[in-house]
C-alpha cells in the first residue's frame, strides 16, 4: 500500500488548488478524480473564459446554515491573493460588471496555471480513478480505489456537490461525510433557472429569449440584475440568484423597471401624452412584446381613458410583479448546490473535521454557497488554501 502525506478526492477548483499548495509545502500529495481531466467545472465557466473571483467578495456574498463559518478563510485568502497568482503566470484578465474577473483568453490558462503548480510541488494525480472506500487507521487514512490501495496521514474531500450531473458531479463527498459520522445538510439546486406551472409557462411562452434588467426580491433579499425569459419560466443572471434563497411554495417580487416609479410615470405621460397607447408607453421602458403582456386585458387604447384604478394596476405589474414559481430545473441545470457537510462539525480556520482529526472537507462539498459572479471560485482558492496551510 502507498503512503501520501495528504491524498485529496476531487481534481476540481479546491482540490488543485490546495494540492498545489500543499506540494509546495514539501508534502507528498496524491490528487484522485474520477474525470478524464482535473478542472471540468473550472473548463466551462464564465462562458469557458472563468469566472475566476469577484473583487467584491466577502462574507455577505454565502449562504450558509453559518453565516459566520466564511469569514476567517475568505480573510486569509482574499480576490487580489488570487489576481496576484494569475498575473505571476502572465494570464491576461478583464473586470465586467458587479466585479466579475475573466480571462481575456480561455479557462483553460487557469487549469494550465494550477496543473504547473501541482507538478511544482511533485504532485502526483491519477485520472479516471473510483475512490470505493476510505477509512480511518491508528496512522491516518486509508482509501481504495478500483486499482490500488493508498494510505496517508490526511485526508481532503473536494468533490464537490450533485449540481451538473453530466459532468460527473454526484454527492459522493457527503458520503463520505456520513461514513465519518458528520452532518450533512440537504443538498438542493442553486443558482438555477426557475420554472412554472402549464397556465403561466403558456402566457409567457412569446416572451422567451426577451432580457430585461430587474430588480428581484424575496423578503429582504434583493437583487438587480438581467431576467431572462425562457421557454419554461425564468432565467438570467437575477434568477439565478434569487434561486438560491427560493423555497418551494414562496413567490418571488420582479420590478420591471428598477429606476421608474411607474405609478408617477403614467400619470405624467397621461397628462403630456394623452393621445398615446398603453402598450407604446409602457414599450418605452422595455421590450414591445414584454410592454404587450403588462398591458395585455387593458382594453383603452389611449392614456387618457386611464380611470386612477387602471393606472395603479398596471404599474403595480411592472413595479411589483408577484410570481410564484413551480419549482427549478434542477441539479442539471444548477450551477452549485446549497447546503453540504454541516459548517458546525468543521474548524473555520482550517476546514479540519472536530471529530476526525486529519479528515478535510473544502470547496463546494461544505455547506457555504456563493452568489453569482465568481464567489464561489473565491470560496474554492480561500477553503482550500486554509486547509493546506494546516497540512
Amino acid at each position: 500500500m502507498t503512503h501520501y502525506d495528504v491524498i485529496i478526492i476531487g481534481g476540481g477548483a479546491a482540490g488543485l488548488m490546495c494540492a498545489a499548495k500543499v506540494g509546495a509545502r514539501g508534502r507528498s500529495v496524491l490528487l484522485l478524480e474520477h474525470n478524464k481531466e482535473v478542472g471540468e467545472k473550472i473548463r466551462i465557466s464564465g462562458g469557458g473564459r472563468c469566472n475566476f473571483t469577484n473583487i467584491h467578495c466577502g462574507p455577505n456574498n454565502f449562504i450558509s446554515g453559518n453565516k459566520h463559518f466564511a469569514k476567517s478563510a475568505l480573510a486569509g485568502y482574499t480576490p487580489r491573493d488570487f489576481i496576484a497568482l494569475v498575473d505571476a503566470h502572465k494570464i491576461k484578465w478583464h473586470e465586467k460588471t458587479l466585479g466579475q474577473l475573466f480571462c481575456d483568453d480561455s479557462a483553460n490558462q487557469i487549469i494550465g496555471m494550477l496543473r504547473a503548480q501541482c507538478k511544482a510541488g511533485g504532485v502526483v494525480t491519477k485520472l479516471q480513478t473510483e475512490v470505493l472506500h476510505t477509512h480511518k487507521t491508528d496512522e491516518g487514512f486509508a482509501v481504495t480505489t478500483e486499482k490500488a490501495s493508498y494510505d496517508c496521514t490526511a485526508l481532503v474531500v473536494a468533490c464537490g456537490g450533485p449540481a451538473i450531473p453530466k459532468m460527473g458531479a454526484s454527492g459522493f463527498g457527503y458520503k463520505i461525510a456520513r461514513g465519518f459520522g458528520l452532518g450533512v445538510i440537504e443538498a438542493e439546486p442553486a443558482l438555477v433557472p426557475l420554472t412554472f406551472t402549464d397556465g403561466f409557462k403558456g402566457a409567457l411562452q412569446d416572451l422567451a429569449g426577451l432580457s430585461q434588467n430587474v430588480d428581484i426580491s424575496l423578503g429582504k433579499t434583493r437583487f438587480t440584475e438581467a431576467m431572462l425569459f425562457t421557454h419554461r419560466g425564468l432565467s438570467g443572471p437575477a434568477v439565478l440568484q434569487i434561486s438560491s434563497y427560493w423555497s418551494p411554495g414562496q413567490s418571488i417580487l420582479i420590478n420591471l423597471a428598477p429606476q421608474v416609479d411607474m405609478a408617477a410615470a403614467i400619470r405624467k405621460a397621461r397628462g403630456e401624452h394623452p393621445k398615446q397607447s398603453p402598450a407604446v408607453f409602457m414599450g418605452g421602458f422595455m421590450p414591445q412584446k414584454l410592454a404587450a403582456y403588462v398591458v395585455r386585458d387593458t382594453p383603452k387604447s389611449r392614456l387618457a381613458d386611464l380611470s386612477n384604478k387602471e393606472m395603479a394596476v398596471l404599474a403595480e405589474r411592472v413595479n411589483r410583479w408577484a410570481v410564484k414559481p413551480a419549482g427549478t430545473e434542477g441539479f442539471r441545470k444548477a450551477e452549485v448546490a446549497r447546503g453540504g457537510v454541516d459548517t458546525k462539525g468543521l474548524s473555520s480556520k482550517t476546514m479540519e473535521a472536530k471529530a476526525v482529526p486529519g479528515l478535510y472537507f473544502i470547496g463546494e462539498v461544505v455547506d457555504v454557497t456563493g452568489h453569482l459572479g465568481g464567489h464561489n471560485f473565491q470560496w474554492a482558492w480561500a477553503s482550500a488554501t486554509a486547509c493546506a496551510l494546516a497540512l
